[in-house]
Formats: structure tokens, sequence, C-alpha cells
């Protein structure tokens, strides 16, 4: 076993290290995304830099939740269903869709990895460098109708993420006809889960934003919404009007 002055001198050193990728401009380099197992999903690339969210989620948080925690729920994913080659084969919202059929042995997993994996991969393409616009059009309007407008949809918002006890998530829903729906989910657990589809939705797991807001959760929802692509989740509604929306 390791002295304590041998494991504080390994702490030190490992920071140091840290640091200097980061300051370096190595952000890349110190959390790249873990070697993933064979298996039908990967885990799909930022949009962005990892810093372009500055200073309302910070690089190292980045870093960390796309290359180590949602690398992980992927890894998971494919061990889960490595020898199930017909459940493998199902799109992923199809998949989370029928968790009844997935075998007890394997549920959870794909249950937890699974929802992990879909939250992500919508999580990352929802936001962008602050400073877009705000909702335009038809979403604009959707909003306006169904959620009281955007000041109180960010209200109701983050009141449902403040709530979620532990970890979970808050998300806008959409349907076929584009009615939007405020819902929150504990652990992992999504709509898509239910047969529906998530427009947008926020992380309220402690590694989303616990190196830069500590427990401030409130004020980590407040600042989400500065980095928020209108843009993109107009696409996203657009595309659910027209039946063409995954995950």
């Amino acid at each position: 076993m390791l002295n304590p002055d041998r494991r504080s001198f390994l702490r030190a050193a490992g920071a140091a290290t840290l640091l200097t990728a980061v300051s370096s401009g190595g952000i890349g380099r110190a959390f790249a995304a873990d070697p993933a197992p064979t298996g039908p999903f990967t885990l799909p690339d930022l949009p962005y830099k990892p810093d372009a969210l500055e200073p309302h989620i910070d690089a190292t948080t980045m870093g960390l939740h796309h290359g180590k925690h949602h690398q992980a729920y992927v890894n998971n994913l494919n061990k889960a269903l490595a020898d199930h080659g017909e459940l493998a084969k199902l799109p992923l919202e199809e998949l989370l869709a029928k968790l009844d059929e997935v075998p007890d042995a394997i549920r959870t997993a794909v249950r937890n990895n699974g929802g992990g994996h879909a939250n992500h991969s919508m999580f990352w393409q929802i936001m962008g460098a602050p400073g877009g616009p705000g909702p335009e059009g038809e979403l604009k309007a959707a909003i306006d109708s169904d959620l009281g407008g955007l000041e109180k949809l960010q209200t109701d918002f983050n009141a449902a993420g403040g709530k979620v006890f532990g970890s979970g998530w808050v998300f806008v829903t959409v349907d076929a006809n584009g009615k939007l729906a405020l819902v929150s989910k504990p652990n992992q657990d999504t709509p898509v889960m239910e047969g529906k589809r998530v427009l947008f939705g926020n992380d309220v797991w402690e590694h989303a934003y616990y190196l830069k807001y500590q427990n401030r959760r409130p004020d980590y929802l407040k600042a989400w919404w500065n980095v928020v692509n209108w843009k993109a989740i107009g696409e996203r509604y657009a595309a659910a009007k027209a039946g063409t929306l995954k995950i």
C-alpha cells in the first residue's frame, strides 16, 4: 500500500499534468476517449471544440463528460448486447422503446447505458457557442402556445431541473403534430422509452456541472440557456413534424 506522502505526490503530479495539458491547448489529449469495444454503437464527435461553450460550461467538464462519461455508456451498451445480435441490430430509439422485450439479464444495463447514450447524443447537438439567436418561426410559435413563451419555459424548466432528486434530466418533448411538453426523468431514463421524441433537454447529473458550479445546480441551469442552440432545436422541431426525428 502506498504511504500518504507517496499518494499525495501522485495526486499532485497527476493534477499538474492535467493542468499543463489544459493550459497548453491539449484538452483533447488530456481527455481522449477510452477505446470502445466492438459493437453497433459509437461515440459521436462533438460538433464543436470542448472550450466552445466557455465560460458557461468549461472545457474540462466537456472533455470528461463527452470523452469519459458518454464513452462509458457506449462501451457498456455494446458489452451488454455482445451476445444478443438481433437486439444489437435495432436502432437505438427502437431498442429503448422495446425495453420490455429485452432479456431480464441485460435489461437494466440496456436501460441505463442505452438511455445515457441517447440522452447525451441529443445533448451535444442542441448546444453551441454563446450568443446565437433565440427561437424563431414555428418553434417560437409552439413555445408561445404550448409552454407560455420562452421566459416561462425557462422558469418552469429550471424549476423542474432543480427538483430532480439525485441525478436525472429535464426535457421538452415534441409529438408528430409539433406539440411541446415539459417532463423530467430520473437517472438516464428518457421519454424515448415511452415512444416519445425529445426536442431538447439538459443533464442535471453532477458530472455535467460540478467542476465549475459545485453544488449550485440552479446556477448551472440558469447559465445553460446561454449555450442553447436554437437553430439546431428548430431543425429538430421540423424533423419531428416531418416524422424523421430520431434521437
